[in-house]
């Protein structure tokens, strides 16, 4: 980008409570997927469903991290979607491991509702998508 050519006039998502939520979904992709990247390589057999629960849940925290850092409307709605499908998972999950526990003979990032993680992946989409929707609110009118 040359000094003549402007960038996109982008709402900047991580700033004030964004650049937590940026950080936090930053550690959750680190947890998510340095451990189940190695319970993959490691014990697949043992619990694939788990262990891929896992995984895919990193990505989706990778993607939205990638989304709050980049900002702009577009990253703000996939945003909005990938943290209620991110919500829909936790909640899914959550009751799947209580109801059925024996389906998951190791826990996922999504356990209990995120019970191993302190709850931040139940807490995180719901801090995540108040966020998103108060940012939209602030912007000033076109």
């Amino acid at each position: 980008m040359t000094a003549t050519q402007e960038r996109p006039n982008r709402t900047r998502l991580a700033n004030g409570p964004g650049l937590l939520l940026v950080w936090l979904y930053g550690v959750m992709v680190v947890g998510a997927v340095s451990r189940s990247a190695y319970q993959i390589a490691t014990e697949f057999d043992r619990a694939p469903l788990a262990y891929t629960l896992s995984a895919l849940a990193g990505l989706v925290y990778g993607f939205i991290t990638y989304t709050l850092v980049r900002g702009g409307e577009k990253a703000r709605r996939a945003a909005l979607v990938c943290c209620a499908a991110e919500l829909v998972g936790v909640l899914t999950v959550g009751t799947w491991t209580l109801v059925e526990p024996s389906a998951f003979p190791d826990a996922t990032v999504w356990s209990d509702y995120g019970m191993g993680y302190l709850f931040i992946p139940v807490l995180l989409p719901l801090t995540a998508v108040y966020w998103l929707r108060r940012s939209r609110a602030q912007e000033p009118a076109a």
